[in-house]
């Protein structure tokens, strides 16, 4: 048994006009760059994880290029909100057209083997920053990225991402040899801090968490570990060189 997690493909099959390669240049051919490393490495039998912004999408029938994109990949996935996953709607219309191998979290957990899997996307907090590690590339269509943490941050929001987390973690098996959780934004400080998210990761006694969101990361600068019993890994695709992961 392998777990293997990779976050942030952000897709596009089913758009127009939509490229990272405004992001820089390692983000050309991005794509390309997943598929070729997932299938040298993922095996049918494998499992994993995505953990969010999945697609540029903005409406449900755009994103199914994508999921199909995805199904085509080797191994069983599994995949939580990200904060760019506009298309992501009610569970019942995105059961409606996920593919075989693609299984979502929301409010809920995942059970695979000897392995129970939840999570949620969280938000920006206030607990801790991550601003001095980012190389921010300049772009038009942009705006500074401190006027859009400023914009985007509700804390109002992020409560209610603890609760949403809380309430996919209570349906972990108790039982299972692997509890993994899943966010989108980083549960714990660049410094490993603890946060309100963290210590909900370990009331409910889980091993490993997978998460993405941070892009265009100095070097060398960040090195998430364990704390507390809780293996931390950060998995956006562009900080692994767009090559998946083992965690397990």
């Amino acid at each position: 048994m392998r777990i293997f997690a990779i976050g942030d493909l952000h897709l596009s099959f089913g758009v127009a006009n939509k490229s990272m390669s405004v992001f820089g240049p390692r983000w050309e051919g991005h794509f390309e760059q997943i598929a070729q490393n997932w299938k040298s490495k993922i095996h049918p039998d494998d499992l994993v994880l995505i953990p969010g912004d999945i697609s540029w999408a903005m409406r449900i029938e755009e994103v199914v290029p994508d999921l199909r994109w995805i199904d085509a990949l080797p191994g069983t996935k599994v995949m939580i909100k990200g904060n760019h996953d506009y298309w992501w709607g009610s569970l019942k219309k995105i059961t409606e057209v996920l593919p075989p191998s693609i299984h979502i979290i929301q409010n809920n957990a995942f059970h695979w083997k000897d392995v129970s899997i939840g999570g949620a996307r969280l938000w920006d907090t206030p607990e801790y920053s991550f601003g001095e590690y980012v190389e921010f590339q300049e772009n038009p269509k942009m705006k500074d990225p401190e006027e859009i943490i400023q914009e985007e941050f509700s804390e109002k929001i992020f409560n209610r991402e603890l609760e949403r987390l809380n309430n996919s973690l209570m349906h972990l098996n108790k039982e299972a040899k692997i509890r993994i959780a899943m966010t989108h934004y980083p549960p714990i400080g660049a410094k490993m801090e603890s946060s309100r998210a963290s210590q909900i990761l370990e009331k409910y006694n889980v091993q490993t968490c997978v998460f993405g969101h941070l892009h265009n990361l100095y070097p060398n600068q960040l090195r998430f570990s364990e704390k507390n019993g809780v293996r931390y890994f950060l998995t956006s695709c562009d900080f692994l060189d767009f090559n998946p992961i083992q965690i397990y």
